[in-house]
Order: C-alpha cells, then sequence, then structure tokens
C-alpha cells in the first residue's frame, strides 16, 4: 500500500510489521454522530479491511473524550451529570456505527479511564523539563521542542490563529508562549476534579490520546494516528511533541488525515450547528446507502453534502445488489485502495463491473457493503 503521510506531504510505501496498531481520535459525546465523523470512521474502517485482505492483523483503538469542556458545558446546559450526557450519546453513537457495519474496534477506552496514568504522564514531563506549572496548570513548554509544528507544517501565525479558532487560549496570561498547551488544569467549582500534586483538576485536551494510544497499543510508537483534517492542529501536533518528549522516540510513523466535509460553503461542525446526523438518515435510508455516500469520495478531497448525494447513493446500492454474488473488479478495487485508499476510483470500478453485468460482491465488501443476504 502507499499513503499519504501528512507529516511528510507525500504518499509512501506503508510497511508495516504483521499487526498494524492504528489510533483514530474518538468522539466527543455531547451530540450525535453526523456525516463528518462518519466520513473519518468509514476510512479507517475501509483501510483496516484492506490491510486484513492482504493479510494483517490490525488493531484500530479510538478513544471516547468523556472529560472535556464541551461535554461538560452541554451537560450544565441541559443540567444533567456529564457522564450521564456522555453514556446516552456514546450508546447513539455505537448504534450508527453498527448500522454502518464498522469493524469493531480493538479497544474504546475512556478519557476517565486513564486519570491515574494522565497524572504520571504529566508528573514525567514536568520531570524532564519540558513543562511547567502555575496556579494549579500544567502547560507543556513549547520552546522545549526542537520541531514543534513540524508535522503539521504551519507557521507561527497560522498556529497562533488555529490555537485560538480551536480551543488553545493563546492569550493565556499564565503561559510563557501563546503556543504552550494545557496538560492539566483545575477544574471549575461544578466539574469533576481529581486529585494531583497540582491541586485537584482534570486532564486537558490533547493528553488523554497520547497516554491512551500508548496504553492500549502496548507501544511508544504507532503505526497510522489520525482523525479529521482539522485536529492536525493543535491537537496532533501537540499529541505528537508531549509523547515524544517523554519517550525520546517518534510517536507515529505516518498521520492520515480525513478532509473535511462541508454544508452550505463551511466544513460540517457542531459549533456551526450544520450537521447532517447518520440517525435522522438511516430513518429514510438503508445504511449501506449512507455508507456509499461516504466511499465515493477521497478520503483528502474536501466535498459538500447535498441532499441530493443519498439519493444518488441508493440507486447506486440497487445497481449493486442487482449484479449479485461474484468477484469482478476484485483485483482492481485492490489497486485502487492500495493507491493513497482511492476509494472513489473504487466506486467507479464496481460500477463499471455491475452495468456489464458481473458479480462484484466481493469487490463491494472491501468498502464494507454487503450485497449478499
Amino acid at each position: 500500500m502507499r499513503i499519504f503521510n501528512t507529516a511528510t506531504k507525500s504518499i509512501e510505501d506503508f510497511k508495516p510489521g504483521p499487526v498494524v496498531n492504528i489510533y483514530t481520535c474518538g468522539i466527543t459525546p455531547y451530540d450525535a454522530t453526523h456525516i463528518g465523523h462518519a466520513a473519518t470512521y468509514v476510512t479507517y474502517d475501509v483501510l483496516q479491511r484492506r490491510l486484513r485482505d492482504i493479510g494483517y492483523e490490525t488493531r484500530c483503538v479510538r478513544n471516547v473524550t468523556d472529560v472535556d469542556d464541551d461535554i461538560l458545558r452541554k451537560a450544565r446546559e441541559l443540567g444533567i451529570h456529564y457522564l450521564d450526557l456522555a453514556a446516552k450519546e456514546t450508546d447513539r453513537f455505537d448504534e450508527d456505527m453498527r448500522a454502518l457495519e464498522m469493524i469493531p474496534c480493538w479497544s474504546e477506552p475512556r478519557a476517565t479511564s486513564a486519570i491515574a496514568e494522565i497524572r504520571k504522564f504529566v508528573s514525567k514531563i514536568l520531570e524532564n523539563g519540558d513543562a511547567y506549572e502555575v496556579q494549579g496548570f500544567v502547560y507543556f513548554d513549547v520552546s522545549k521542542s526542537g520541531d514543534f509544528g513540524a508535522m503539521c507544517g504551519l507557521d507561527q501565525s497560522t498556529m497562533l490563529q488555529y490555537a485560538k479558532e480551536r480551543g488553545g487560549n493563546p492569550q493565556d496570561p499564565l503561559k510563557r508562549n501563546p503556543l504552550d498547551f494545557v496538560l492539566w488544569q483545575p477544574s471549575l467549582p461544578d466539574e469533576p476534579a481529581w486529585e494531583s500534586m497540582w491541586g485537584p483538576g482534570r486532564p486537558g485536551w490533547h493528553v488523554e490520546c497520547s497516554v491512551l494510544a500508548m496504553r492500549e497499543l502496548e507501544s511508544e510508537t504507532i503505526d497510522i494516528h489520525g482523525g479529521g483534517a482539522d485536529l492536525i492542529f493543535p491537537h496532533h501536533e501537540c499529541e505528537r511533541v508531549q509523547s515524544e518528549s517523554l519517550t525520546g522516540k517518534p510517536f507515529v510513523r505516518l498521520w492520515m488525515h480525513q478532509a473535511m466535509v462541508e454544508m452550505d460553503g463551511e466544513k460540517m461542525s457542531k459549533s456551526l450547528g450544520n450537521l447532517v446526523f447518520v440517525s435522522e438518515l438511516r430513518k429514510k435510508y438503508d445504511p449501506r446507502a449512507i455508507r456509499l455516500a461516504l466511499v465515493n469520495h477521497h478520503y483528502r478531497k474536501s466535498w459538500t453534502w447535498t441532499p441530493q448525494l443519498m439519493d444518488e447513493a441508493d440507486l447506486r446500492l440497487q445497481s449493486w445488489i442487482n449484479a449479485g454474488s461474484g468477484d469482478s473488479g476484485l483485483e482492481q478495487v485492490r489497486n485502487c485502495l492500495d493507491d493513497d485508499l482511492d476509494t472513489e476510483a473504487a466506486v467507479k470500478v464496481i460500477d463499471q463491473h455491475a452495468m456489464a453485468g458481473g458479480g462484484i460482491s466481493e469487490a463491494a465488501k472491501l468498502l464494507g457493503v454487503n450485497i449478499v443476504g
């Protein structure tokens, strides 16, 4: 396989060992699964299907961020306990993933399951001299990283802009550098808090993924890590430097990111409210059609959601079902997926064989679309 590596901005040969360790950033469960989420998880699902088809074992970890600013704010608005909100929305997310026939994750750990490990992680970075404590906050000192920004490839002004837009709070007066980021923070009076040597508080946003990835996969270097492209900075850049500060080893071999799904000229996101929910689409369409609407776009190309896409996908699904069982087009689809996971080209191949009367069930199965039974 050849896959685009965000860190090197190039398509690289991917030659892992017999077991492929994968970490993809999961949901913050304060609202339902939207099409942007689903696009990311379908991408990683198709990746696993092709890797398993080749003969590798895959172990994919996807975390659940069940404590952070967003979920605490939403729970406060609704007047319910944050863990009750997390449980409800995680259940809805899991239903959506099952309906889309995702390969079950190797592990789905919650952030709150790793508080002890997070405290230990933060303590070690402080001991290394790469972090500092101020008034109960522990910040990572980006000046101690020799290559902060190397993975994302952004200049200082752009990183500051993204930090401001994406929860980084560069105006924080307690920071030595506006791009320094929180490892541990004091909790507000109505927020959950855990005891620590810096006072009662809770983890920062980035630290959970470093800890959970290394804990669940039992490795200091992950084969593939990623999520949506909006996580490249600050989340994944910060993850990388804090992990490498602790271990002295490369944190990730290959960074793989899903482009944004747009609607009405803006990226689809909870903050903007321009969302199309999987649970709502499932009321009208076969989940296999939802999946087809997603895989008909290359994962690195942004695309715009329109209602017509579902009608087109529904017609395509019926065409594929009518084509029936067989392995027509299978090798061509394998070649498409080996070329930077080109699902868009794979869909075209299957369309051609379906129209020619060939049985395409095995090729469709590689995209996670089961048309038999």
